[in-house]
């Protein structure tokens, strides 16, 4: 039976600010048919971009994006918030829809010609995947793949995306 993860997926109105309808992914997350559905999902993508990791944004790209590796069985590497990391780290800060924000990656997480799916629970603006995307290039890594549970079509994010193959379960 296929679950319908549309449905669990609670908008909240005006969180983190006015204006913006944040997308909770608790409820699809509590609901194990749901929860493996989307894994399932989102690594058979991934899988076809043969990955030698998938890299999670914090902090909800973490949740989805540990369980997409072990699911393809390949490395996972997180993408964290400034001081988080030991050194030697690089960065990157970034614009978000209602601020900006900043990821850092350990120097040796990303090895040189490594094939990496980014994953991310909503692409938005485009901001945070973009910045990821190029430190995984600085690093020597090729990104071969962008997996999201949300896409919010209407803020245009894939377009910062470039060349990039993206993949949204689902769309508002």
């Amino acid at each position: 039976m296929t679950v319908d993860l549309r449905s669990l997926i609670r908008e909240v109105p005006d969180f983190p600010r006015p204006g913006v309808g944040f997308k909770d992914i608790s409820p699809l997350l509590a609901d194990p048919a749901a929860l493996q559905q989307a894994i399932g999902d989102l690594a058979e993508r991934a899988r076809e971009h043969e990955p030698d990791v998938v890299l999670g944004a914090e902090a909800r790209g973490f949740i989805l994006g540990a369980a997409i590796a072990a699911a393809v069985g390949c490395g996972f590497v997180p993408a964290r918030r400034p001081g988080k990391l030991p050194p030697e780290t690089v960065s990157a800060t970034y614009a978000l829809e209602y601020g900006q924000n900043s990821l850092e990656l350990n120097a040796g997480a990303i090895a040189h010609g490594a094939r990496v799916v980014i994953h991310d629970d909503v692409l938005a603006t485009g901001g945070t995947v973009e910045a990821i995307g190029k430190l995984v290039e600085q690093l020597g890594g090729k990104v071969v793949g962008c997996s999201f549970l949300i896409e919010l079509g209407f803020l245009n994010g894939r377009s910062k995306l470039g060349d990039w193959d993206v993949h949204a379960l689902l769309e508002y």
